[in-house]
């Protein structure tokens, strides 16, 4: 048994080289940040009407970002959005799991304490007298001894304490902890970049609805133009002016618009059903009115390229996972160095319940060990090269992640920048397609020309007007694309500090 005043000292010493961490210490290594974006400098020299970004010096995005676009109906679907979609809602119980982990692991810094209370009933036989082992007679003693009819029943009752602690001397426990604490920062990312994601694709899907019901109108105004155009050959051909043929031409040519102006409704139906499943309802039970597409690209506020590191949360989460594998590092490192380990014993043992917690029936023991392995056939080795290539690894995708972001950007800012230029000359090209059906009606009506030349002229205006529709919604999907790459209205000050993934109550900003 360890004499109390060594076991002591043994404990001090632990608890002093418990502020030992053989760890490396964690920097955020350096990416590739541009000066500026190019694209936001190639705005300025653009002709009236094409899209141009707010500059950094304007007000920032914020939280409910959807707003910029001024679509009541879109806010009110976003806001259910955040309450219902099952994506958000499974990215946040897996945060939670994640903090759980963050309590397993300092449970280490405790000690374990085991109480395993017994009873035991020894029942043998006296062969002085020749009785049998294990008869029982009447009249058993309560605490020990011999029975009438010869036989020994001994009662034993035990309550013994343990109690072990590992002290962390090297910082296995505490890069542990931080690993663990690192790892529910980058689930709060992932969550918070799931709840971007779906609410940039609720908005395209928006959009694209929005744009089918605008294709919709413009079918139901060529249906209707066809129409009477079909009615005023069956008269001229009735009247001698016009032939058969051109009621043939007349009556294919609103049949063929009639069929695409139907098929319009499938891609319209698959938009709803997803608006439906990203708020968390059943696409039968969701419907949206039709309204066509008439929001105007709202000016979106840019960041300096070096605020995007700051804004993303799949950067956040990215360098999160930096400080993850940079911990296990300290960890695989810790496993070089001794351990120890104390433990104590105690509790009372008696015959009697009487006298259990009596001085004489009272025990205990202190003991300390110290552990170092000699040999391990290179274990501790390759498990350390493991942790820095997975470092690396991680700074590797850290890299990526940035070199992406800025890609996301150049790519939607171009986008913008170039549609709407080809928004304005689709418009002049329209105004031209109108004018052209006109002019060709006039001259058929007056027999001038035939009804062929007024086909050419509707089917060059309706695909002048389905390449509008299709522009002005590759516009509005680019700009919400733009806000997602850069981060919405997020920023890295709302990811959750240690002390609030540490901290059983669930941080307010990941509700």
């Amino acid at each position: 048994m360890t004499s109390l005043p060594t076991t002591w000292k043994s404990c001090a010493l632990a608890v002093v080289a418990t502020a030992c961490n053989v760890g490396p210490k964690y920097v955020r290594p350096a990416a590739p940040v541009p000066a500026a974006f190019k694209e936001a400098a190639a705005t300025s020299p653009l002709p009236p009407g094409t899209w141009q970004p707010a500059m950094p010096r304007d007000a920032a995005l914020k939280g409910k970002w959807w707003q910029l676009f001024g679509e009541p109906e879109l806010n009110a679907l976003e806001e259910r959005l955040n309450v219902d979609n099952q994506n958000i809602a499974q990215a946040f119980e897996q945060f939670m799991a994640a903090r759980a982990q963050i309590g397993q692991a300092r449970a280490a810094y405790y000690p374990t304490v085991t109480l395993g209370p017994s009873y035991n009933l020894i029942v043998e036989g006296n062969t002085s007298t020749g009785a049998r082992a294990g008869s029982v007679g009447v009249g058993t003693t309560g605490g020990g001894g011999t029975t009438g009819g010869g036989v020994s029943v001994i009662n034993s009752f035990s309550l013994p304490l343990d109690v072990s602690w590992a002290p962390d001397l090297w910082g296995r426990v505490r890069n542990t902890v931080r690993q663990n604490q690192y790892a529910a920062q980058l689930s709060a990312a992932d969550l918070e970049n799931t709840r971007l994601t779906a609410q940039a694709a609720l908005a395209e899907f928006y959009f694209q609805l929005r744009g089918q019901d605008a294709l919709q109108d413009v079918y139901n105004r060529t249906i209707e133009v066809d129409r009477r155009s079909l009615e005023l050959t069956r008269a001229l051909a009735e009247t001698g002016i016009d032939s058969d043929e051109a009621v043939a031409q007349a009556e294919v040519t609103l049949a063929n618009v009639e069929a695409a102006g139907t098929g319009i409704a499938v891609n319209r139906a698959i938009y709803e059903h997803a608006i439906a499943t990203l708020i968390g309802r059943p696409a039968s039970q969701f419907s949206l009115p039709v309204k066509p597409l008439t929001t105007a690209v709202p000016k979106i506020p840019l960041v300096v390229p070096s605020q995007l590191l700051e804004r993303r949360p799949d950067i956040a989460a990215a360098e999160r996972a930096m400080a993850q594998a940079n911990a296990a590092v300290g960890v695989a490192k810790a496993a070089y160095f001794p351990s120890l380990s104390l433990s104590a014993s105690g509790g009372a043992q008696s015959s009697s319940l009487a006298t259990l917690f009596a001085l004489p029936a009272l025990f205990f023991s202190l003991g300390a060990v110290v552990s170092q392995t000699l040999f391990d056939g290179g274990l501790r080795k390759w498990t350390m090269e493991q942790s820095r290539a997975l470092y690396r690894a991680n700074v590797a995708a850290y890299r990526g992640t940035v070199l992406t972001a800025f890609q996301q950007v150049e790519d939607y800012l171009a986008t913008l920048r170039i549609v709407s230029q080809q928004i304005v000359r689709q418009t002049t090209a329209l105004r031209a397609a109108r004018k052209y059906v006109e002019l060709a009606m006039a001259r058929y009506q007056t027999g001038l020309d035939p009804y062929l030349n007024v086909i050419t002229a509707q089917t060059t205006l309706l695909g002048d007007e389905q390449t509008l529709v299709t522009l002005r919604v590759s516009e509005m999907t680019a700009a919400v694309q733009l806000v997602q790459a850069l981060g919405g209205g997020w920023d890295v000050s709302q990811l959750p500090p240690a002390a609030d993934v540490t901290s059983p109550r669930t941080p307010e900003r990941l509700r």
